[in-house]
């Protein structure tokens, strides 16, 4: 990677930031991208103090006009885009009955037709090099669509298949494609989710189960997973034991892995008489009040913390 540029989106925090991190510790100029402007002020800091050459710019994948926008500020900065880290996404959490069509909407132009038109506009310059490494973070929600995630896998689905369509086509023009299907990370996302339904217990269940040791990653290994992927041009990354062990399973026998999914739906809470619509994890988190709760979460809230999850007042 030494001496490469790298555009990494969703960048300001979480995985994302990791994985710029870990990029510019190989040797890559890192263009950070992201829509809050003054989380990509610390990222940026952040990286720059660890001894990165990096750059930022403010925007919102899911714009049509942005792709290219990115491309050519990155290009400007750096000479080229040589790895594109499609990375941004939203989490929606909640029942289908306290989702609504514009909620798949949403998740489909940030985790898909945004990588596709980053993907489009980076191709130029990587046919014209004849080298290129792209890297499509899915999810394991893009194997095996887990309940009260619906807009989420629906667009993690759609995100794996087209980056192993990509990988196929793009194959014989050196350029390379990686697909990366994580299971849980301690990322600190529970505080950038949003909940819908009974939003407290919806909170509730995720931020437990996406901070439990054993069933969820540490993110700082799983960045440098994805970079070593990237290096060695893998064609797919799959992260935790957990995701490999149900990937397998749902391959060997999928009606079983449904039966196990609709009894673990029934386990999670309904949409409630009065549906909440897209509550912050922070805003959620304030109507738990579970000693419980707050000691699982424990490596989670303090991977927020060290990984620039601040959180963010929701306009009213």
């Amino acid at each position: 990677m030494q001496g490469r540029a790298a555009l990494v989106t969703g960048s300001s925090r979480g995985l994302g930031l990791l994985v710029a991190r870990e990029l510019g510790r190989r040797g890559c100029a890192v263009m950070l991208c992201a829509r809050d402007e003054a989380g990509l002020r610390r990222a940026e800091r952040m990286l720059r103090e660890d001894g990165a050459e990096v750059a930022s710019i403010a925007a919102d994948v899911s714009e049509p006009s942005a792709a290219e926008r990115l491309v050519a500020r990155t290009t400007e900065a750096f000479g080229s885009v040589d790895v594109l880290v499609n990375n941004a996404g939203v989490i929606q959490v909640g029942p289908l009955r306290a989702m609504r069509e514009e909620d798949f909407r949403s998740a489909m132009e940030t985790m898909f037709f945004g990588p596709l038109r980053l993907t489009l506009a980076a191709l130029e310059g990587m046919r014209e090099r004849g080298e290129g490494r792209i890297v499509n973070v899915s999810s394991i929600g893009g194997r095996i669509a887990a309940p009260h995630l619906l807009p989420y896998d629906a667009a993690k689905f759609a995100t794996a298949g087209l980056s192993e369509g990509l990988r196929a086509e793009l194959a014989g023009e050196g350029i390379s494609v990686t697909t990366v299907l994580p299971g849980l990370m301690r990322t600190g996302s529970h505080t950038a989710a949003r909940f819908s339904g009974q939003a407290a217990r919806e909170y509730g269940w995720f931020a437990a189960a996406a901070g439990l040791p054993g069933l969820s990653m540490d993110a700082e290994r799983a960045a440098r997973a994805i970079v070593r992927a990237a290096e060695r041009r893998r064609p797919e990354l799959v992260l935790t034991a957990w995701a490999k062990a149900a990937v397998r399973t749902h391959g060997l026998a999928p009606a079983t892995t449904t039966r196990a999914l609709s009894l673990a739906c029934r386990l999670l809470p309904d949409a409630g008489a009065r549906p909440e619509h897209l509550v912050p994890g922070y805003e959620a988190a304030a109507g738990v009040s579970s000693s419980l709760l707050h000691r699982l979460t424990l490596l989670n809230d303090r991977a927020a913390a060290r990984f620039n999850q601040r959180a963010r007042r929701r306009a009213a």
